[in-house]
């Protein structure tokens, strides 16, 4: 077998495999599909048809009633090799289903339809067919309407496979979050959920999250404190060094880490609470976030006494709990709901108790119950997170731990508990996408960037930081930079640390701007930077100087080596087009001199002498500017060609004859032969190339001496121009640079018999406007050969 095909049908398994979609599940969005394309295209039949390795899978069909199909009986395997709409007008004149047609349950179809189901990696895993009885061929429109329905199958077949990635994450993070401590008794179980407590701290300990339970448990609002530190408001004076060091021990770790603190409510009455934290890690593996959930161990205790007092209070205390407290039967039948239980999904205790806990379950996630109830008589608990519908049509989103109580005398029953935790849910997933987001920001920054520690370790590295300087990003992260890539100044001698303005910034909390130091790569290389160190400031009011202090220095660097080496051939073409213009000018200022002071009036014979050099360079400054306008021109892309089939033979005539018409160089002999080429080519463009070739050969060629031009096909696609001297030759270290800007084989011959320095490299920019190529080989003392190629036909028919 093919190994591409091979290679095709793996990912195409791969790829059904990842939607899950192979099964008799009906989703109602593809029969919608399905329904349409056959209104659409006026037939009686379509189907989603995914090509399996032993079956064709009818996922979504109208018309027929089969759910699969045997390999072969439909042309979908023909479909998912191209990538537009594949059309079959009469089947039985097709040599795969004449004579009779396409066979579908015991049904013939002569028309066929079909466009493929291609996944955003390009795989091709089915189609989205239509079948007719008749012969007929679809309209323009619907086969568009065909393709735009394919693509609409497979956005569909996205979405439900990121709606079961969400659904697996939230239920693995509600886990982590829900893990509770296992209840002794009935009282225990009600008191260990009542109190729980859940907010999120960055790594300086400032919140992040803040749950309604923590409100109620300081008198604030999630508003007022968010981006804080607990000890702001939260730590009692006395206790705030305290609160400090545990924090700062805490985001090192171990994790998961217990630890308990004292809280100051807004009303003045303190609280304590026990906390049990864990930590949220980024792409790098560092602790990005700080998870607690907490207990109120104050309110704890007050319950514990008032239970024991009466069951009054009991029933009390359950009534004013936050969250949803509740009981239903091994069937999943409700016995009992708290008034804010039910109000959370905006309902009455009365409306619910003795209903089915599905009846208030989404319809996507009722079959799961069977599942809990399940779990829950096997093993004496169960936690997740029920999808309650909200009589405003919302989903509300809330965390359980339910519990098995078997007493005696009494029918098994489950005590269940829940926190409603939509916002958090909502805010973990727009946390989740900002952090996303940030670190596309990061990695697709040109700039170098990375994030060092008080100790010099590189905590964050981007991937230009690492291309640049020859590391992974994981040999970087971690390490001390400075050692690695700041360890020697630009002049080889040592770089002490404390002397870099980036240990500095830690101290004077400055920007540092740097333009002329070096970085080290890891092959021992160097490269020049610039640079800016902004240190990172852990301060309550934000400002330096008042209580701040730097906790790291964030470094974003250029590598400068293309922009200096920009600057230097700058230089070099102001100072070689300054020379340029004022030889000319000098000659032509003294010659007119002259003439103006009448010095040469009695010697017409000088007169006419001076104005033949103030002619000839006039004529040298005009070529100058010409030649510089012409190469930005062609460079920019401003001159545009005029493409033609033009006769290489005329072309080289053309050439000679404007050379023969100039005062030709005595005793050079020029020679020409085309062989019958032509090319695809702008014949102005390309006689100004032959021109400045020319011209070059004939100026460096001795008296007597030869001038060849030829041209031959290469291939079926190119041709092979040539323009030969037999002159002095150029050395071979500076046959590449001959065609750089103002560069010169050898500059005081070329000084002596004039020119720009411009004139290759016009040709050069001419061919590769043109699509070939253009080089020189060279024997010094017996002459050069310039080569170039063209094409010869157009770039739309090449092959």
């Amino acid at each position: 077998m093919n190994a591409l095909l091979v290679k095709d049908e793996a990912l195409r398994n791969q790829a059904l495999e990842q939607y899950e979609v192979v099964n008799p599940a009906i989703d109602p969005v593809l029969d919608e599909i399905v329904r349409l394309a056959a209104q659409l295209c006026s037939v009686p039949v379509a189907v989603v048809c995914l090509v399996t390795p032993d079956r064709l899978f009818l996922k979504a069909r109208f018309g027929v009633e089969a759910g699969e199909v045997a390999l072969g009986s439909l042309p979908c395997e023909t479909t998912i090799q191209g990538d537009s709409v594949y059309e079959i007008p009469d089947a039985r004149a097709n040599p795969n289903y004449g004579p009779d047609g396409i066979l579908l349950e015991r049904r013939t179809y002569r028309f066929y339809a079909g466009a493929p189901l291609t996944t955003p990696a390009g795989i091709n895993i089915g189609t989205l067919a239509v079948l007719d009885h008749m012969p007929r061929r679809l309209t323009e429109a619907q086969m568009d309407a065909l393709g735009i329905l394919s693509r609409q199958v497979i956005a569909r077949l996205e979405l439900n496979g990121r709606m079961r990635q969400m659904d697996r994450a939230a239920r693995s993070q509600q886990r982590i979050e829900s893990a509770l401590t296992v209840e002794r008794n009935f009282v225990s179980a009600v008191l260990d959920t009542v109190g729980a407590l859940v907010a999120v701290f960055d790594t300086a300990g400032r919140i992040v999250r803040f749950n309604r339970a923590c409100e109620v448990a300081s008198g604030y609002d999630f508003a007022t404190l968010v981006g804080r530190y607990t000890w702001d408001r939260l730590i009692p004076r006395h206790e705030i060094p305290e609160a400090i060091e545990t924090f700062e021990r805490l985001r090192n770790g171990p994790f998961p880490a217990a630890f308990e603190n004292q809280w100051l409510n807004r009303d003045g009455s303190m609280r304590r609470i026990a906390w049990s934290a864990t930590a949220l890690k980024d792409a790098q593996d560092q602790v990005a976030f700080i998870i607690a959930t907490g207990i109120d161990v104050t309110t704890q205790r007050v319950a514990e006494a008032t239970l024991r007092e009466s069951e009054a209070r009991y029933r009390q205390l359950v009534e004013g709990s936050l969250g949803m407290v509740y009981t239903h039967d091994m069937k999943g039948r409700l016995q009992s709901i708290n008034v804010h239980g039910a109000a959370t999904i905006g309902r009455t205790v009365e409306q619910m108790i003795g209903a089915p806990l599905s009846r208030f379950v989404t319809a996507d996630r009722r079959s799961g119950i069977e599942d809990y109830l399940k779990t829950i008589a096997d093993t004496g608990e169960a936690q997740g997170m029920l999808y309650l519908e909200h009589t405003d049509g919302e989903t509300r989103v809330v965390a359980y731990r339910n519990k098995l109580i078997e007493s005696p005398g009494r029918a098994p029953y489950v005590l269940g508990f829940g926190v409603d935790i939509t916002e958090q849910v909502r805010a973990e997933g727009r946390l989740r996408t900002l952090t996303r987001q940030s670190d596309s920001i990061l990695e697709s920054v040109g700039d170098g960037i990375y994030c060092i520690d008080l100790e010099g370790q590189a905590t964050v590295v981007n991937a230009a930081a690492a291309q640049m300087l020859g590391y992974r990003e994981e040999e970087l992260l971690g390490r001390v930079l400075h050692g690695l890539i700041h360890h020697t100044k630009a002049d080889g001698t040592p770089y002490p640390a404390e002397e870099s303005p980036i240990r500095k910034s830690l101290s004077n909390f400055h920007t540092a701007r740097v333009t002329d130091e070096v970085f080290w790569r890891k092959d021992g290389t160097s490269f020049p930077v610039e640079y800016i160190a902004r240190p990172l400031i852990d301060t309550n009011t934000g400002e330096p100087g008042e209580g701040a202090r730097a906790i790291g220095v964030v470094v974003a660097f250029t590598d400068t080596t293309e922009r200096r080496a920009l600057d230097k051939m700058k230089d070099e073409f102001i100072s070689t087009v300054s020379h340029e213009l004022r030889t000319p000018l000098t000659s032509l200022r003294g010659a007119l001199g002259l003439l103006s002071g009448g010095a040469l009036e009695a010697r017409p014979e000088k007169s006419r002498q001076m104005l033949e050099i103030a002619i000839n360079n006039t004529d040298r400054l005009v070529r100058l500017v010409n030649d510089i306008l012409d190469l930005e021109r062609i460079s920019s892309g401003k001159s545009e060609l005029h493409s033609t089939m033009v006769s290489a033979e005329d072309l080289l005539r053309k050439a000679v004859s404007t050379q023969q018409a100039r005062t030709p160089k005595p005793n050079t002999r020029i020679f020409y032969a085309a062989n019958g080429v032509s090319v695809w080519a702008d014949p102005d463009r390309i006689l100004q190339a032959l021109d400045n070739l020319l011209s070059n050969a004939i100026k460096f060629s001795p008296p007597g001496g030869e001038v060849h031009l030829s041209a031959r096909n290469l291939d079926d696609q190119e041709a092979l121009f040539e323009v030969s001297d037999n002159g002095q030759g150029i050395a071979a270290d500076k046959l590449e640079h001959i065609f750089e800007r103002f560069h010169q084989g050898d500059a005081s011959d070329t000084r002596t018999l004039g020119g720009t320095g411009l004139g290759l490299a016009i040709c050069r920019s001419i061919i590769n406007q043109h699509g070939g190529r253009i080089w020189a080989t060279s024997t010094p003392g017996k002459g050069t050969t310039f080569h170039f190629t063209l094409p010869t036909r157009p770039k739309t028919n090449l092959l």
